[in-house]
């Protein structure tokens, strides 16, 4: 059992984010699910970039801390959705506990001077608008200079946040095969 910290997308603690939870509940794990849009969500990109924007990246990540910290001295696994993930990894990257990150369609800069040893999945649409070629290997290769355990599945045609059923990204055997890897990371940790 691992116990988890699942981070939303820019589009907020949608249906797809609850429904994710549950099933790695029913897989037997803890998942913490914080709101870091404190209830608000969109639902078109300019919508969720707007809150996202008015929020801002700063206070997004200070909420990101405060959900993690009742919880991080347990080992967390973190993982998040498109911004949610590039919180995730900034999370995970700062604990030195975390048992691992699942990134579904996000990822964030590594620092230079980043070490760690947590084990790393990536899902990703293949082409994905915001996690182009070049940033995704110059990603991989700061990951693994800093000591990660990555795996990197690409999931060709599918649309960004293509495991969301209620957008048009959504892609249901895409999001089936990544669900269905996950659990056996998960499993693994």
């Amino acid at each position: 059992m691992s116990r988890i910290l699942l981070l939303h997308s820019m589009y907020g603690l949608r249906p797809a984010v609850h429904a994710a939870a549950e099933r790695l509940r029913t897989a037997g794990h803890e998942v913490h699910v914080p709101d870091l849009y404190a209830g608000r969500t969109a639902d078109d990109p300019e919508a969720a970039e707007a809150v996202r924007e008015e929020i801002g990246r700063d206070e997004l990540l200070r909420r990101a801390v405060a959900a993690a910290a009742p919880h991080s001295d347990q080992g967390l696994v973190y993982a998040g959705f498109s911004l949610g993930g590039a919180l995730a990894q900034n999370l995970a990257l700062a604990d030195e506990r975390a048992r691992g990150l699942v990134l579904l369609h996000g990822t964030s800069d590594v620092a230079d001077d980043a070490t760690t040893e947590i084990p790393v999945q990536l899902h990703v649409a293949d082409p994905d608008p915001y996690e182009t070629d070049d940033w995704l290997n110059a990603w991989y290769l700061r990951m693994r200079r800093a000591g990660a355990d990555v795996e990197v599945y690409r999931y060709r045609g599918a649309g960004h946040l293509y495991t969301d059923p209620d957008l048009t990204d959504h892609d249901p055997d895409a999001s089936e095969r990544t669900w269905n890897i996950v659990e056996s990371f998960l499993a693994d940790l």
